[in-house]
This record gives structure tokens, C-alpha cells and sequence, in this order.
């Protein structure tokens, strides 16, 4: 029992020494640098606002309520022309208005049918905030080519660090060679003076590709929001080509939600044309009352059924309709132009990947053939038939021919996952 202990707590030991080093993917990029941008908040304030403009709306089926009051005098009031004296009705007196007159009411109206005014309404304000929330989709998309160029750059800068350091210990090992070389006769200072100062250059360029690795990672960390260590490994994702070319860019969304809102906009217009049918009650206190010739404050109130019509919308309805369809062939236009410039993209990218690939296939053998040739200046120079600047122009093409299928390896990378950008494809 106790020896079974003791195995698990060494290997428990084992386990906590071993450093482990975090794994950082494209994909999990895209979805960090989604959620740390500050604009995402704005999802939710869409959200609030819609909610908040939908329950204003609804709130025109209750009953609204208006107070009013009002104290006026005026130069003449109404009288009955009439002289009861020369009719012989001597005595009789129509009492005169009062010409300072006061009124309190408070008054009550009931929808009771609005001609669709309110639903139609409710649906601008529901597809006003679609567009708002697609608009934010476009933006915050956007944010992915901003990833894939920094994303892409670390990986770019790595593959050079570590290509480098290969650089250097095969420097180090030819300086040691020609050291030797030397003291046998063989080679001169200037030999190893030449390899030298290659090795010094590549300690130069290494220097460059940290800060460039460096200057990446420390943008990338301030857009996804999180530090990223030192330590941390870039997945280098599989150069596979999309198989789904179909366009499923959130601009397109943008579009339908601005013609679904346009075409709200014109059911809007038809329920301004309709009639409006609704109760109403009104209470008030007043001198006069409904009695105009009763001089004192006195209490009333009205109630009926009201209908108004407003046909003053049939002037503008035809223009206000053709203004809408405007915009309807305007947004299907700029639909199709995006559309189309995408294809050309799609296509212009599809180009670079072809020629990525096609480069790639001589690589190889361009690092082989060069390989071989620096391999041969090496057995020239342990024979002394040749010199160490020549034999680091040599080394020189071969470091450059691996770093040229670095390069093409990562443009390739680059330009598959810029064609996934242009056409929403596998960027999740």
C-alpha cells in the first residue's frame, strides 16, 4: 500500500515540474477578439432599446388621458336680438353671458380600432433594430482579417526564429571547422572572418524576428483581451483549401433586414390611410357649464363614439410609396455589386493559392539542390581549394531557399484563410 502511494506522489511530482504551455488557435482568436471588443456592448443596448420602443408602442391600445384648463375673457359675448317690450312681453329678460369664462377638464379616449397603425408600427421598430443588430454583425466581423494578420505574422516570425537558430549552429560548426582548418594549414583568418560575420548578421536577424514576434503577440493580446505568455504555442492550422464556396458574408443579412424594414415603412403608409374608431369621455368644471346661459361654476361631463379620417395621406401616398421602392432597388443593387466584387475577390484568391501551392512543389527540391552545393563548397574548403566567402554565399542561398518555402508556406496559410473571410467560410 504504502509503495503504491509512493508511485502515485512521484508521479504526481513529475506532473506538477513539467511546465505546460498553453495552445492558442485561430479559431479561438476569432471568437476572443469577438468578445472583447468593446463594441459588442452595443448588442445589448440594441436590444434594451428595441424592448423599450415596443412597449411604447403597445402602450397606444390604453387609454389616453389629457387635463386641460383655461380662464379667458372677451371683448363681446353672445345675445338674442330680440325686444320682448315691442312684442309686449314686458318683463322677460335673457340673461347675458358672462364674459369671463373659466374651465377645468379632463378628458379620455379609447382606441378602438386604429386601421393597423400600431401593429405596423411595432414591425418598423422590430426590423429597424434587425438592421441595427446586422450593422453591428458587419463590424464585428471585420474584426477576423484584423486576426488573421496577426495571427498569421506570429507564425511567420516563429518559423524564421526557429529556421535561425538552425542558421547559426550550422555558422557555429563551420567557424569551429575552419578554427581547425587553420592550424592545419588549410584556410586563412579571412576564411574565418567571412563566417563570422554571418553568424554575427544571423544574431542580427534573429534579434528582428523576436521584436516582430513580439510587437504580434502584444497587439494580438490587446485585441483578444487577455495576456498571452511567452510560452504560448500557435496551433499552425492545415493548409486546406474551403470546399463550400457559397457566400455567407453578414453584409448579406444587412441587406435583407434593410428591405424587410423598407417594406415595414410601406405597410406603415397603408395603415395612415385608414379611419380611426374610438370612444371617448370627457369630465370638467366650468363657468359656464354645458349651459351657456347659466352663470356659475358648475360640473359636466360628455361621452360618445368618435371617427376621424385623415385623407390628407392620399395626396402623398403614391410618392411616398415609389420612395420606398427607391430604396428597395437601391439596396438590391448594392446587394448585387457586393456580390459581384466578392466573386472577383474569390476568384483573385483562388489564383494566389494555386500559385502558393505550385511554388511550393519546387521548394523542396530548390533546398535540396542547394543543400547539395553547399555540401560540395565544404569538402572544397576542407581541401583548401576554396574560400570562406564563398562558402557563406553558399550557405546564404540555401538559408534563403528555406526561408522562401517559410514564406510560401505561411502566404499560403494566409491567403486560405483570407478566402475564408471574403466568403464566411469555416470562420467560426
Amino acid at each position: 500500500m504504502d509503495m503504491r502511494i509512493k508511485t502515485i506522489t512521484f508521479f504526481l511530482a513529475i506532473a506538477l515540474y513539467v511546465p505546460s504551455f498553453a495552445q492558442l488557435s485561430i479559431e479561438a482568436c476569432y471568437r476572443k477578439a469577438q468578445a472583447n471588443y468593446p463594441l459588442i456592448k452595443q448588442y445589448g443596448l440594441i436590444a434594451k432599446t428595441e424592448e423599450y420602443n415596443l412597449s411604447n408602442a403597445a402602450k397606444g391600445y390604453l387609454p389616453h388621458v389629457t387635463f386641460s384648463a383655461q380662464a379667458t375673457y372677451q371683448s363681446e359675448v353672445t345675445e338674442i336680438p330680440i325686444d320682448f317690450d315691442a312684442i309686449g312681453l314686458t318683463g322677460v329678460e335673457i340673461p347675458a353671458l358672462s364674459k369671463d369664462q373659466y374651465k377645468m377638464e379632463l378628458a379620455l379616449n379609447q382606441t378602438l380600432w386604429d386601421g393597423g397603425a400600431i401593429r405596423s408600427e411595432k414591425k418598423t421598430l422590430r426590423t429597424q433594430a434587425e438592421v441595427d443588430q446586422r450593422n453591428m454583425d458587419v463590424t464585428i466581423y471585420a474584426i477576423n482579417d484584423r486576426v488573421n494578420q496577426l495571427y498569421f505574422g506570429i507564425l511567420l516570425a516563429e518559423a524564421q526564429l526557429a529556421q535561425n537558430k538552425v542558421l547559426q549552429a550550422e555558422l557555429r560548426r563551420n567557424c569551429d571547422q575552419v578554427s581547425s582548418y587553420i592550424k592545419n594549414g588549410i584556410a586563412n583568418q579571412s576564411d574565418l572572418d567571412a563566417l563570422r560575420v554571418e553568424l554575427l548578421k544571423a544574431k542580427q536577424t534573429e534579434a528582428q524576428f523576436r521584436h516582430t514576434r513580439r510587437a504580434y503577440v502584444a497587439m494580438l493580446s490587446r485585441l483578444i483581451g487577455e495576456e498571452i505568455g511567452e510560452q504560448t504555442r500557435f496551433v499552425k492550422p492545415e493548409a486546406v483549401r474551403p470546399l463550400a464556396v457559397e457566400n455567407n458574408r453578414p453584409e448579406l443579412g444587412l441587406y435583407q433586414a434593410q428591405i424587410r424594414n423598407l417594406e415595414a415603412q410601406d405597410s406603415r403608409i397603408t395603415a395612415g390611410m385608414m379611419p380611426k374608431l374610438g370612444l371617448f369621455v370627457t369630465g370638467g368644471y366650468g363657468n359656464p357649464g354645458l349651459d351657456m346661459f347659466e352663470d356659475k361654476f358648475k360640473a359636466y361631463y360628455l361621452a360618445g363614439v368618435r371617427l376621424s379620417w385623415n385623407l390628407g395621406s392620399l395626396y402623398t401616398r403614391k410618392n411616398d410609396r415609389r420612395k420606398v421602392q427607391t430604396g428597395i432597388r437601391s439596396i438590391e443593387t448594392q446587394r448585387e455589386t457586393f456580390l459581384f466584387n466578392t466573386s472577383l475577390d474569390v476568384a483573385q484568391r483562388n489564383a494566389t493559392i494555386d500559385k502558393y501551392f505550385d511554388q511550393l512543389k519546387y521548394d523542396d527540391e530548390i533546398i535540396a539542390l542547394r543543400g547539395s552545393v553547399k555540401r560540395a563548397s565544404e569538402a572544397k574548403m576542407a581541401n583548401g581549394t576554396l574560400s570562406g566567402t564563398d562558402l557563406t554565399r553558399d550557405i546564404h542561398a540555401e538559408q534563403s531557399a528555406i526561408q522562401d518555402k517559410i514564406l510560401h508556406e505561411i502566404e499560403l496559410l494566409l491567403a486560405i484563410y483570407n478566402l475564408k473571410y471574403v466568403t464566411n467560410t469555416g470562420n467560426k
